[in-house]
């Protein structure tokens, strides 16, 4: 649940507000008794990615982009052999 304070009290005791956010506490900034803004923490930045760490991991077949066959074109496309049987 986040903490409201208002804004005297968060510029008396900012550096206090600010290791609280950093701990993961959510800050509500009021003025007025309305709120105006709010404290959190920063997100974690993501490690940046590096290329070509899969290398010889992944392989892709030789016929991956071949044509597909017809039986199973037919079953994607919700035809059955009922037609054929008329």
């Amino acid at each position: 649940m986040a903490k409201t304070v208002n804004l005297y009290q968060a510029k008396t005791q900012l550096s206090k507000l600010v290791d609280e956010a950093a701990g993961g506490q959510e800050i509500i900034i009021a003025k007025a008794g309305k709120p105006k803004a709010r404290l959190v923490p920063l997100e974690k930045a993501k490690p940046k990615r590096k290329p070509g760490a899969l290398k010889g991991q992944i392989w892709i077949a030789d016929d991956f982009d071949d044509d597909l066959p017809p039986e199973l074109i037919t079953g994607f496309l919700g035809e059955d052999d009922a037609e054929d049987d008329g």
